[in-house]
């Protein structure tokens, strides 16, 4: 059967300070009404139901996540003590997946992007489970047609066709986030896809390739699978996780398969990495700002402008900023530096200010 592991244990630095480890941006409505997390659950009614979905989160989100997701179980929100980026991460979903249904076939998909319609999503998702029943070797990835040379994105090389009535093709090659001319150069070619982190899998098939091309990763993660629903589970789980390596997915395995194959996206697709990615969702004024909350601009153009709660932000002939105010921090910075969000988080961590991160 299809479940659904959707990770959702990410800081969202590049959102500070309105997202904090606490209250990551998945878990606010920085793109609707609801929350990016609830909005991803949504996504997936009608395509795997409630008891077949499981959140991969860290301890310190945990309970915030179970409160957003009532209908999950708590024993399917499951709580990784340390970040070790996504190959632990869907390493440990498969454990759990395993030991509840040795069939189990993954859609293993992030919290925090803005997908739709969701219809066409859902039949995304239903071919590419058609190509892993086919073939359960196949390890199924989604593909983005890029509408610009993007620099903070990996891209994707296709290959060789799959061959019959599948419109799929093998994976060519993976690609590091490239600078502006070679991203130029990829979307030339016409072969060349946005990575969006999407994949479709059999659980026992994506641990046999961990084993396979990580196999010191593969041994906590069986460690930690015959541990699943005994009382030595928290102790041989933090064990694992202290000697595990952090390592994607993508490099851990993807890249290094002859099964892993493409298919073409056929849904709009937004990654909410930055304030300038989540700006281009919202609606701007003549002047190209992107305002919310209580603020008012003067002969000002370019700009992303936050304030929540009663906090009046106000700006005056400023151009291309990012101006951020919460209760307890306010950030100014230039809009086209979003690396510099990486190092000013940093900084206040060398600083000891961790109690505003």
């Amino acid at each position: 059967m299809l479940h659904a592991v959707v990770m959702s244990g990410g800081s969202g630095t590049r959102f500070w300070p309105q997202s904090r480890r606490d209250r990551p941006k998945q878990l606010q409505p920085l793109a609707g009404e609801t929350s990016l997390l609830q909005q991803a659950f949504d996504r997936l009614e009608g395509l795997v139901p409630a008891d077949r979905t499981w959140i991969v989160t860290n301890t310190l989100q945990a309970e915030a996540t179970r409160q957003q997701l009532p209908t999950v179980t708590p024993e399917q929100v499951l709580e990784e003590p340390r970040g070790r980026n996504t190959a632990p991460c869907v390493g440990l979903a498969a454990r759990h997946l395993l030991a509840t249904d040795p069939d189990a076939v993954m859609l293993v998909m992030p919290a925090d992007h803005v997908i739709g319609p969701h219809e066409t999503f859902r039949g995304a998702v239903g071919r590419a489970a058609e190509l892993v029943s086919e073939d359960s070797r196949r390890l199924v990835l989604f593909g983005v047609p890029p509408t610009h040379p993007a620099t903070g994105y990996g891209y994707i090389r296709r290959g060789d066709p799959l061959g019959g009535d599948h419109q799929g093709h093998h994976v060519a090659a993976f690609h590091e986030k490239p600078d502006r001319a070679t991203a130029e150069n990829y979307i030339a070619t016409g072969e060349t896809y946005w990575n969006c982190g999407i994949f479709t899998w059999r659980a026992d098939r994506i641990l046999e390739a961990l084993a396979e091309h990580q196999p010191e990763l593969a041994v906590g993660l069986e460690q930690v699978g015959a541990a699943v629903g005994t009382d030595d589970y928290r102790r041989v789980l933090e064990s694992a996780y202290d000697s595990i390596s952090p390592i994607s997915i993508d490099h851990a395995v993807l890249e290094h398969s002859d099964d892993t194959c493409l298919i073409e996206a056929p849904f709009d697709w937004h990654d909410v990495g930055s304030w300038h990615a989540l700006s281009q969702l919202s609606e701007n004024d003549p002047d190209g700002n992107t305002l919310w909350g209580r603020v008012t601009v003067v002969d000002s153009s370019d700009c992303i402008v936050r304030s929540d709660g009663d906090h009046l932000v106000a700006t005056v002939g400023v151009e291309g900023l990012v101006i951020v105010h919460t209760a307890d921090a306010t950030l100014v910075a230039r809009r086209d530096d979003e690396e510099g969000l990486r190092r000013l988080v940093e900084r206040l961590e060398e600083e000891g200010r961790g109690d505003c991160l």
